[in-house]
């Protein structure tokens, strides 16, 4: 059946319409990854989330493996700092929180069933609907758990729904929004669900009882950011490849006319960077990190700056390679989209994203034209305006997608007409 909302996602949605009336709900969105626990504070104001804080606190080497938690009491401690930042620069508090999940073993996809309906003559409806979807996402799980027991050698894990969003419904070749009431007999429907093991989300959750914050949702990262840039518009035909460099993975979104393709990610992110130069220039992970950095800030010393580029080109071959491989799995498109959107802190590195515009990794996938390449910036964020004093970049752009998901669950840009489509999808992200 389609996934209920819950009675703590009831509460919050009451306590959500009563704030516009009076005292705004305010949302917490926790991005924790691999070299920092991001934290944003919003506001809900009407069909609109103000962000009135924020705050980043760095990770210790051993408290992330490849975008998963692998110290529970670590991570913990640096979330509750970066909480108590985040609201003594807001002034505020929140216990409704929305965490993201990356890693290489979430496994975002969209699957494509055709139904032949035995009555081609009556209504379809809700319940038939219903069932449609359940049967998608079953053989979903059932793929997600075959592929997650094939990279990682073992035996079938437990997985769980993090994210589920239709994408597209036909009836007897006829695209529609909204499927209720229409005859046929030939029902397609594509449908996204990203799914996860259950051991990485039950320490997300682990985490959440430990800062005794009221979990609203987990969401898969690529899918949030995915969410902040297509907005409301349920016609919308934005196409476009999103890329979150984070310290420990990356994270690929394809979105085609307006809905998620699917998602993609490997755990090559900014860390494997820095790890290069601490290699060849036999320096310290610290001083590697801020030659990293200093690379884009020209704060690197002129004579280091050949032999740290000498370095990052050696990994920038092997994190061109997971891109080209990730794409090339979306082999249900005709044709990639051309423009690429990046965002986290590892797209800060210059080099990458010059090599993302130069180099010709994207010959053997199918592109129509070489790509387009350029941040996504906090203004391009559908519904959600950054209100603090905090310098406006791509770095919080994945805890912004996280807010999104958040309205999205609780209904914040629910309007009287509304779709059915929309509807459902918010039933689906619960």
């Amino acid at each position: 059946m389609l996934k209920k909302v819950s009675a703590a996602a009831r509460k919050l949605k009451n306590r959500t319409q009563k704030s516009r009336e009076g005292k705004a709900q305010r949302i917490v969105a926790l991005d924790i990854g691999t070299e920092f626990v991001k934290v944003l504070i919003a506001t809900v104001h009407g069909d609109q989330l103000n962000i009135i804080g924020s705050a980043r606190v760095r990770q210790n080497l051993a408290d992330m493996q490849a975008g998963a938690i692998a110290d529970i009491a670590a991570v913990v401690a640096n979330c509750d700092a970066a909480l108590n930042q985040a609201e003594q620069s807001s002034g505020a508090t929140s216990r409704t929180c929305v965490i993201g999940i990356a890693g290489e073993l979430v496994q975002g996809n969209t699957t494509t069933i055709k139904i032949s309906r035995k009555d081609p003559n009556r209504a379809l409806d809700i319940t038939e609907l219903d069932r449609m979807i359940q049967l998608i996402q079953e053989r979903a799980a059932e793929r997600a758990k075959a592929k997650i027991s094939e990279e990682t050698g073992g035996k079938t894990p437990e997985v769980k729904l993090v994210n589920s969003a239709l994408v597209s419904m036909e009836i007897d070749g006829y695209k529609v929004t909204n499927p209720i009431g229409f005859q046929g007999k030939d029902i397609t429907i594509q449908l996204y669900t990203a799914y996860a093991p259950q051991i990485h989300i039950g320490a997300l959750e682990k985490c959440a009882n430990e800062l005794d914050m009221d979990l609203l949702a987990v969401a898969a990262e690529p899918f949030g950011v995915a969410r902040s840039v297509i907005g409301n518009d349920a016609n919308s035909t934005m196409s476009a490849i999103l890329i979150d460099v984070g310290g420990g993975t990356t994270d690929i979104a394809v979105v085609n006319e307006g809905g998620v393709e699917g998602t993609k990610m490997f755990s090559i992110g900014g860390r494997i960077f820095t790890k290069a130069i601490e290699r060849d220039l036999n320096v310290d992970f610290v001083t590697a990190e801020a030659l990293k950095v200093g690379l884009s800030t020209n704060r690197t010393p002129q004579v280091q700056r050949t032999p740290v580029e000498a370095a990052l080109n050696k990994t920038l071959d092997v994190w061109l390679n997971g891109v080209e491989l990730a794409l090339s799995e979306f082999s249900s498109l005709d044709h990639l989209p051309h423009q690429i959107l990046l965002c986290g802190g590892g797209a800060s590195l210059d080099l990458l994203v010059e090599a993302l515009k130069e180099r010709d990794w994207y010959k053997n996938l199918p592109f129509t034209r070489r790509p387009t390449v350029q941040y996504i910036m906090p203004d391009q964020v559908v519904g959600i305006v950054d209100t603090t004093d905090r310098e406006p970049d791509h770095t919080f752009i994945t805890a912004m997608g996280l807010l999104r998901v958040a309205a999205d669950t609780l209904g914040v840009f629910d309007n009287p007409g509304v779709s059915v489509r929309d509807r459902l999808n918010r039933m689906l992200k619960i």
